[in-house]
């Protein structure tokens, strides 16, 4: 827990607490409860009498572990131990980016006066599927998001932005990322060769109402693309503005 305990003090907004929600353990004899909670409840209904006395032995002896469970270039995986507002006591994993990152931007490229969509083909390691997307990127390092921006454009269809577009914010999955992402559109120069090396197989331009239709039935299901094109719409960027609501 060394390093766990190190990013509770260089990261606190890691660590907020809200008095009526999962609350974090501090207290060392807590956090043993916890992990030995976890792996008793692993082990029920395992190998009658016997099996639940090695079960309990075990949460003794080499109880699930809690902290850091991995910390990379773009993810770090942390399990917390927990109290949960029942009061029960637990462990929860949460995946988040490196403290010292930018957040992640995802980029609707828009070409020509008509503002046609550019679309590419991902092939996704998490899905094993081929997925409609549109552009996006984790941020680099000290990188601001215009600079996020132009490069995950030249490096996946080879593009440059001559407009930005702000579209907000959005948390991808609040029950398990802690990750921030920008939304933008961008109107682009032109779109060049796409980035074989991160599996991108083409990229194609459909009108708007051909990209929600593609939506409508299914054939994108990327929720960043899906989040991408209604924030677009929304602020007008296809010319439709967001109806007014009479306030």
């Amino acid at each position: 827990m060394n390093r766990y305990d190190a990013l509770r003090r260089d990261v606190p907004e890691w660590f907020r607490d809200d008095p009526e929600g999962v609350r974090i353990l501090t207290d060392p004899a807590q956090i043993r409860d916890a992990r030995r909670q976890v792996t008793l409840a692993g082990q029920s209904g395992r190998g009658g009498l016997f099996g639940a006395l090695w079960a309990r032995l075990r949460a003794v002896l080499r109880p699930v572990p809690a902290g850091v469970v991995s910390a990379g270039r773009y993810l770090w995986y942390l399990r917390d131990p927990v109290r949960f507002p029942d009061g029960r006591l637990g462990l929860y994993d949460r995946i988040l980016p490196p403290p010292d990152s930018s957040p992640g931007v995802v980029v609707l490229p828009l070409l020509g006066p008509e503002r046609r969509v550019v679309l590419i083909e991902h092939h996704r390691h998490a899905t094993r599927s081929r997925h409609w997307e549109v552009v996006r990127g984790f941020g680099a390092p000290g990188a601001t998001p215009a600079e996020n921006v132009t490069r995950e454009l030249r490096e996946e269809i080879t593009a440059t932005p001559t407009e930005v577009i702000p579209l907000g914010e959005v948390h991808p999955d609040t029950g398990l990322l802690g990750h921030k992402v920008l939304l933008y559109a961008a109107s682009v120069d032109g779109v060049g060769a796409v980035e074989r090396g991160e599996a991108i197989h083409r990229a194609v331009t459909v009108t708007p109402a051909e990209a929600e239709e593609m939506v409508a039935d299914g054939r994108i299901t990327d929720g960043f693309t899906i989040a991408a094109l209604y924030r677009a719409r929304l602020a007008g960027v296809f010319g439709t503005p967001a109806p007014d609501d009479g306030s």
